[in-house]
């Protein structure tokens, strides 16, 4: 019987959701528990890879159990979490179509980035410190460039092997936010301290969300034009592109099917 399972993870201490030999990843992390629990070898297959610290909320994920030893109470989930690292959350497990494959059927996928401007001790974990003054206005001008379907081989790190570099982004966007701790304590900040970049695609190709941050941020800081994010995705390489930012800053936020 196939099973949709979905959950949260801190990756800092992962070197990714993809199974590595002698490095830890959260698959391997999950696939250990669930075969405990069900007394026999899982097999996961995720809705695709997160590199290594990269984080994760509602992640999907799709395995096959044996019907007389499947998941069916809410008491298998807390079993699982029990026996899970304490950064790794799983949420629910659901019967799905035999056919179902978290991996090729996902229609949607979604990343969101988060950039603090100014230090901030409760933030750092989970945000870039980026001090650099910054012009969201035209980093939004610039993102409006990454939409639509597009050859996105500027933004995806050299070696990978892809069949196709064209994905379909349906949303690209810069938004400022403020995190509980000011709005909840008081923690000094000011507007436009806390900004993040959601960015929604049928497909994500290695390493493209923190390529196009890098890029925007480059936008942002006046080292690169509105037009030259649009000129880049059409005839631009990888080296023509921005420095990937930080992973730890970066969360897959939503998986839809």
């Amino acid at each position: 019987m196939r099973y949709l399972i979905r959950l949260s993870y801190d990756g800092a201490s992962f070197c990714g959701w993809q199974i590595q030999n002698g490095a830890p990843t959260i698959q391997e992390a999950l696939q250990h528990a669930l075969s405990l629990l069900l007394k026999e070898e899982i097999s996961i297959t995720g809705a695709g890879r997160t590199d290594s610290g990269v984080n994760a909320v509602g992640y999907a994920a799709s395995f096959d159990a044996p019907e007389v030893a499947a998941p069916d109470t809410a008491g298998f989930v807390c079993k699982l979490n029990a026996i899970l690292p304490r950064s790794v959350k799983v949420h629910s497990i659901t019967p799905a179509p035999a056919d179902f494959n978290a991996r090729f059927l996902a229609v949607r996928r979604e990343y969101t980035y988060f950039i603090h401007r100014r230090k901030d001790p409760f933030i750092d974990r989970f945000s870039y410190l980026y001090t650099f003054p910054l012009d969201v206005g035209a980093m939004n001008e610039a993102a409006a460039a990454i939409l639509g379907k597009h050859d996105f081989s500027c933004f995806e790190k050299t070696g990978s092997n892809n069949k196709t570099s064209i994905c379909t982004v349906t949303q690209a966007q810069w938004r400022t936010y403020t995190p509980s701790h000011i709005s909840v304590m008081g923690y000094p900040g000011e507007e436009g301290d806390y900004l993040y970049f959601r960015i929604s695609a049928d497909r994500f190709l290695r390493n493209m969300v923190r390529a196009v941050v890098g890029t925007l941020l480059e936008v942002g800081r006046g080292r690169r034009s509105v037009e030259s994010v649009a000129d880049l995705i059409g005839r631009g390489t990888r080296s023509d592109a921005g420095e990937s930012v930080p992973g730890h800053a970066l969360f897959l936020s939503g998986v839809d099917y």
